[in-house]
């Protein structure tokens, strides 16, 4: 059986990760794509470009972060 890979956490359930910055802090990534498309499609660009990290913190959580600097 194949595992559904995200444009955004790769093999990590989308539903396991929070946003960790902005307005949508403390989301997760599966709430995002169902109600914010646009931001949702914002993410996927960032992780295209190189531009967001996931990490494990200390309590277990996956956190999204996204760079704003330019490349």
């Amino acid at each position: 059986m194949a595992q559904e890979v995200s444009p955004v956490t790769g093999i990590i359930e989308e539903d396991k990760v929070y946003v960790d910055f902005g307005e949508h802090e403390g989301k997760s990534i599966l709430e995002i794509a169902d109600t914010q498309q646009d931001f949702y499609d914002f993410l996927i660009d960032r992780k295209n470009t190189g531009r967001c990290a996931i990490r494990r913190t200390k309590d277990k959580v996956y956190r999204l972060y996204v760079s704003q600097s330019p490349i």
